[in-house]
C-alpha cells in the first residue's frame, strides 16, 4: 500500500507518541514486510548516533510497546 506524506506523518505521530495502545493500534495496521522495517528504523532511533534523546526515548517507548507483537511474529 502507498502512503501519502499526511497518512505516513499520522502513522509516525502515532509509533512516536509513547501511548502503548496508540503504538500497537498503529504497528497492526500495517503488513508484516512494513512492520520489520518499521521496527529497524526505531531500533535504529534508539540505539544509533545522530538521534535526539526525545526521538530516542520515544523510539524505546514504541519498541517496549511492541515486545509482544515482534516476539509473536518470530
Amino acid at each position: 500500500m502507498a502512503y501519502t506524506f499526511e497518512q505516513l506523518e499520522l502513522l509516525w505521530n502515532d509509533l512516536l507518541s509513547r501511548q502503548p495502545e496508540l503504538i500497537r493500534e498503529a504497528f497492526e495496521e500495517l503488513d508484516f514486510p512494513s512492520q520489520k522495517l518499521v521496527v529497524a528504523h526505531l531500533q535504529k532511533m534508539a540505539h544509533e548516533p545522530g538521534w535526539q534523546p526525545e526521538q530516542r526515548t520515544s523510539a524505546n517507548a514504541a519498541l517496549q510497546a511492541l515486545e509482544n507483537q515482534m516476539k509473536q511474529d518470530i
